[in-house]
């Protein structure tokens, strides 16, 4: 399985327009080599570097295999959980630190067209627990973002 991006190189920097310093958009990706066991994908977008701990930014399931793309600016059809924020949709990308944080860009493929969590309280522990023993593949982009103008603020006399 393979997700690719035409805004972001794996484990290259993020472009601002996806970011708080930009639009805050959602990046654009290409999917392919589902496998043809796969009945539904699983979306996630997490931040291992967060203060308190991995932060999801972004949790979608029972999206259909067919997929091949994910727009810039939209989300693929299927049942969108809760962030880290607890709020449904999209958190946006926006270290809370001067630290360079990485963000993952995960695809899953599951045996099974829908997942057994409740949409409105499945956490992402929930999510994984019930992926398990039904992922047939997986792939990931890594981007890296660093807030702007932390780099000058760090060469500023003290």
């Amino acid at each position: 399985m393979l997700l690719n991006s035409s805004e972001i190189i794996h484990e290259g920097t993020l472009p601002s327009k996806f970011t708080c310093d930009g639009d805050n958009t959602t990046p654009p990706f290409k999917i392919a080599f589902v496998p043809q066991a796969a009945q539904s994908l699983v979306y996630m977008v997490e931040d291992p570097d967060a203060p308190l701990g991995l932060w999801t930014h972004l949790m979608i399931w029972d999206i259909s295999a067919d997929i091949t793309e994910i727009e810039e600016g939209k989300l693929p059809e299927g049942v969108v959980g809760k962030n880290s924020s607890e709020q449904v949709g999209w958190d946006n990308i926006c270290p809370p630190d001067e630290n360079e944080h990485r963000y993952f860009f995960k695809i899953f493929a599951l045996d099974v067209e829908k997942l057994e969590v409740d949409p409105a309280t499945a956490t992402r522990d929930e999510v994984c627990h019930a992926m398990e023993d039904h992922t047939v593949a997986h792939a990931e982009l890594i981007g890296k973002y660093k807030k702007a103008g932390t780099e000058e603020s760090e060469q500023k006399p003290k």
